[in-house]
C-alpha cells in the first residue's frame, strides 16, 4: 500500500477556522496512523518528503519513498515507479485523511484499475491499480472525474467502489461532524461533540 503524507505541519490546513495548527498537526498524524493500521499485514510505503514524516513513518513500520520538491501527483507517479521496480505487482494508493479506513487491500482486484471516490464524486480517496499501467495522477479538485476518464484509456479494466466508510475524509470543518467520523474521532479533538470543550452548535 502507498500513503502519500506531507508534512504534517503543513497538513490540514482549510480546518483552520476550527482547529489550532497543533491540534491540525495532531489530527493529521492520528488518521494517518488508521490509514497505515488499515493495511494490515500487506507492506506500506509512505510517499513524503519531510524528515518528520520519514521519521514517523519508520517508526510506524512503513517504508520512505522520498521525493522532495515535485508535488503530490509526480511523488505518488515517481514512488509507484518504485515499487514496479522492486517487483511489485498491484498497488493501493490512499490518502493519510481517511478516518473510517479500514481492509485497504480489498479495494485491490487483479488486473483492475479501481476507484473509490469521496462522498461527493469529487476527489479520489483510494485508487488501486496494477504498476505496470502508466498511469496519470491527477489529485486536486474533480480528480475522480479525471482519474475516471483516464483509466478508461489504458485498457485495463475499471471498477469504481462506492464505499460509505471509505468515502470519508477529512478536508473541511463540516467533515468532522459527519455522524461517522464523529464515532471515531479522538477525545481530545475540540471538534468532538462528545468533548466537554467542543463549542456549542
Amino acid at each position: 500500500m502507498l500513503v502519500p503524507v506531507k508534512a504534517f505541519a503543513e497538513a490540514k490546513a482549510r480546518l483552520s477556522p476550527v482547529l489550532s495548527p497543533t491540534e491540525r498537526e495532531r489530527l493529521a498524524r492520528w488518521s494517518a496512523e488508521r490509514v497505515i493500521a488499515a493495511a494490515g499485514e500487506a507492506p506500506v510505503y509512505v510517499a513524503c518528503d519531510d524528515d518528520g514524516v520519514a521519521q514517523w513513518a519508520t517508526e510506524h513500520g512503513a517504508s520512505v519513498l522520498w521525493h522532495p520538491g515535485v508535488g503530490l501527483n509526480a511523488a505518488v507517479t515517481n514512488s509507484v515507479a518504485d515499487l514496479r521496480a522492486i517487483g511489485v505487482q498491484h498497488v493501493v494508493v490512499a490518502h493519510g485523511d481517511l478516518p473510517r479506513a479500514a481492509q485497504l487491500v480489498s479495494v485491490a482486484e487483479k488486473d483492475t484499475i479501481t476507484l473509490v471516490p469521496d462522498g461527493a464524486g469529487d476527489g479520489t480517496n483510494v485508487l488501486s491499480l496494477p504498476t505496470a499501467v502508466q498511469f496519470q495522477f491527477a489529485y486536486g479538485a474533480s480528480s475522480f472525474q479525471r482519474h475516471l476518464a483516464h483509466a478508461f484509456t489504458t485498457g485495463v479494466a475499471v471498477a469504481v467502489r462506492r464505499d460509505s466508510l471509505l468515502c470519508l475524509d477529512i478536508d473541511v470543518p463540516a467533515d468532522l461532524t459527519h455522524p461517522l467520523v464523529q464515532e471515531v474521532l479522538p477525545a481530545w479533538l475540540p471538534t468532538n461533540l462528545a468533548n466537554p470543550n467542543s463549542p456549542p452548535r
